[in-house]
């Protein structure tokens, strides 16, 4: 059974850092690209940060957190990171993990860990 617990998240003032954590099981985690994304009511859900399972782990972000956001994964814990600096309140949203594999995303989701930026 896939699945993922995301935590880390919470109220962090602007210009702040997080670091969420999504711990993965049910499957051959190294062998799946991880992704990191948030979703506000009301929106799409974005992709915000991804991260390749082979070649030490090639990195791609959305432009919006390009420069402020870092993924990274722990293949022996079974988990992915997202370091979230200098955040801004437009970073407000329920971020969620997910892997993917030859193009697929597993269908499962966490509950997912809120952050809230606010003075």
């Amino acid at each position: 059974q896939v699945q993922f617990v995301e935590s880390g998240g919470g109220l962090v003032q602007p210009g702040g850092s997080l670091r969420l954590s999504c711990v993965a099981s049910g499957f051959i985690f190294s062998n799946y690209s991880m992704r990191w994304y948030r979703r506000v009511p009301g929106k799409e859900r974005e992709l915000v940060a991804a991260i390749t399972s082979t070649g030490g782990g090639v990195t791609n972000y959305a432009d919006s957190v390009k420069g402020r956001f870092t993924i990274s994964r722990d293949n022996v814990k079974n988990t992915v990171y997202l370091q979230m600096n200098n955040i801004k309140p437009e970073d407000t949203a329920m971020y969620y993990c997910n892997g993917v594999r030859a193009g697929r995303r597993l269908e499962s989701w966490g509950q997912g860990t809120q952050v809230t930026v606010s003075s």
